[in-house]
């Protein structure tokens, strides 16, 4: 499909449709900061499916949403528009497609398919041309998140037991196992040159960084139990929810922690997924 109005054009994978078991439902609100009447809180999405895994930018949020069909479910990539506040499927495909991240150029989104034989890996979406979609790695899976670093590398999270951290770069298309029992947050932070991630040490919810150059795995702080979702708002802080209340730490001072933001009036249920854009938290309100 091409969506004109913002210059994208993705073409849907002819695959055949496979069935999803029931998805919970979710919903994206949008909370804009330091406006002139301070704090100011929208919904993006309906509460009445999957709506999930949002990508905030400058231009609106990419995030996966569940598409409903008689007696079958699966998800595609949509994109809500700031300019006019409306919501494009941009893969509009009959396979399930999740966690759209923008690659390093910025003229493709990956993500993890679904494929018809069941099996997940990390696939890619040319934004600004008529190109097909493709697979980044043939053989590398079952992909469930994944993060961009700097030098056309990746880290993943890879479904197993135990979940695992896997870095490798795009040429060599070899997974490295680098932490396991790992959350399903993953970021590259610039200024530490490291990629972070939370995982489970000796019963201990930390988050951690693992720096491609050292190939060395460094812990930054303990995390509240059962927090596995967290953005940066810049490469020093850190901010995750608890209780529907957002706080702050710093990594360069881990015991400094603030209470940033308190959503409790926006959300009922549980906050998880957030991302953070210049004044602006995309975050989801579990149903």
């Amino acid at each position: 499909m091409t969506l004109v109005r913002q210059g994208l054009a993705l073409t849907a994978l002819l695959l055949p449709l496979v069935a999803n078991s029931a998805m919970p439902k979710s919903e994206i609100l949008l909370a804009s900061l330091n406006t002139e009447y301070g704090l100011q809180v929208s919904r993006i999405t309906s509460a009445d499916r999957y709506n999930n895994q949002p990508l905030l930018t400058e231009k609106g949020i990419y995030f996966t949403q569940e598409v409903k069909e008689p007696e079958l479910s699966q998800t595609d990539l949509v994109f809500y528009s700031f300019a006019d506040q409306q919501s494009y499927n941009l893969t509009n495909s009959p396979v399930s497609e999740y966690s759209p991240t923008l690659t390093p150029s910025g003229d493709a989104l990956s993500a993890i398919v679904v494929e018809a034989s069941g099996q997940q890996k990390l696939w890619q979406y040319p934004l600004e041309s008529n190109e097909q979609p493709s697979r980044i790695f043939e053989w590398i899976e079952p992909v469930g998140y994944h993060a961009w670093g700097r030098d056309n590398d990746v880290v993943m999270f890879i479904l197993g037991e135990p979940h695992t951290l896997q870095y490798t770069k795009v040429a060599a298309a070899k997974g490295n196992v680098v932490a396991k029992d790992i959350g399903r947050t993953l970021t590259f932070n610039a200024t530490l040159s490291a990629f972070t991630f939370s995982y489970n040490k000796e019963g201990k919810n930390w988050l951690a960084s693992y720096s491609p150059s050292t190939q060395v795995v460094s812990d930054i702080f303990r995390l509240p139990d059962n927090v596995q979702d967290y953005a940066f708002t810049n490469d020093d802080t850190v901010i995750y929810s608890l209780h529907n209340r957002i706080y702050k730490r710093s990594v360069s001072e881990p015991d400094s922690v603030s209470l940033w933001l308190d959503l409790t009036p926006y959300c009922s249920t549980q906050i998880t997924r957030l991302s953070y854009n210049n004044d602006q938290l995309a975050f989801v309100c579990s149903k």
